[in-house]
């Protein structure tokens, strides 16, 4: 894991950008001191429509209004 000091980094991001994302953490320090890790971000995975068929169940409950006080609280009325 290579360490790099703030001038270094502003020199030098696209280069270190290129290593996090090939997987390789790098640790960007002010003064000597380790200050943050650059690595890189991990997609979640695709979504999927239809992902959660059979799992949840929803009424015709949900189409009637909210009583009085509850939509006052989502308003911020309350």
């Amino acid at each position: 894991m290579p360490t790099v000091n703030v001038h270094q980094a502003k020199t030098h991001l696209s280069r270190l950008l290129a290593q996090a994302e090939a997987g390789e953490e790098v640790v960007i320090a002010r003064r000597g001191e380790p200050v943050v890790r650059l690595v890189p971000c991990r997609p979640k995975g695709k979504r999927r429509f239809g992902a959660m068929k059979g799992r949840i169940v929803v009424d015709e409950s949900i189409l009637e209004p909210l009583p009085d006080d509850e939509l006052a609280r989502w308003e911020g009325r309350a």
